[in-house]
């Protein structure tokens, strides 16, 4: 499975947002990494295309996509009806490993497409085990009666006090129907999806 392993905190302080969650490092570095990240120089006037495309890897890492499936979801999205940002967010928050994530049943994405890859989840009663499938309207995703007693997602639920407009959670039985489409004030993720148009678009 696909997927970025790499350093966490050093990505989320180079786009100057805890993308990743709650980060006890970024709130005390909340500069970009390395040598020059502190120096006021550094934050000099970039580019447009810098400006895009800075704007598209926040997107990417944020919902734990990597370069080629999120260029198809934007070639996806580009087709389909309605506004080309707003639908690919609403794509990317169509995954399975997201939904799950804003659920509850875990607290980070990166844990949500484990759980998923791992067999925990279900989709309308049937085991998926992959991340990126998109969910419709009416789908009910649930944990696995077997899973129901790990650990990590009793936590995880326990902890959890979000809520989404297009969500519903059963917490007696660990299912949750998805209601509908987020509309753009909806997603809570803070993405200028509008630059991510402009690059794909030259």
């Amino acid at each position: 499975m696909a997927r970025y392993t790499g350093p966490k905190t050093k990505i989320a302080r180079r786009f100057k947002d805890p993308i990743f969650g709650p980060d006890k490092a970024m709130e005390k570095r909340p500069y970009g990494p390395g040598q020059h990240g502190p120096s006021k120089r550094r934050g000099g006037k970039q580019s447009e295309y810098a400006v895009q495309l800075a704007e598209k890897q926040k997107a990417k890492y944020t919902y734990g996509i990597l370069e080629k499936q999120f260029s198809n979801l934007f070639v996806k999205a580009s087709r389909m009806k309605g506004i080309t940002g707003e639908v690919l967010l609403q794509l990317c928050e169509s995954r399975l490993d997201n939904t799950v994530y804003r659920m509850g049943i875990s607290p980070t994405r990166r844990g949500a497409r484990q759980l998923v890859s791992h067999k925990h989840v279900t989709v309308n009663g049937e085991v998926v085990n992959i991340p990126s499938y998109t969910l419709k309207i009416g789908d009910v995703v649930g944990v696995r009666e077997k899973s129901k007693s790990l650990e990590a997602i009793t936590a995880s639920l326990t902890s959890n006090n979000k809520k989404y407009d297009w969500l519903d959670w059963n917490n007696s039985d660990m299912t949750g129907k998805v209601l509908n489409i987020p509309a753009r004030d909806m997603i809570p993720e803070n993405i200028k999806e509008q630059l991510i148009v402009e690059l794909y678009s030259k």
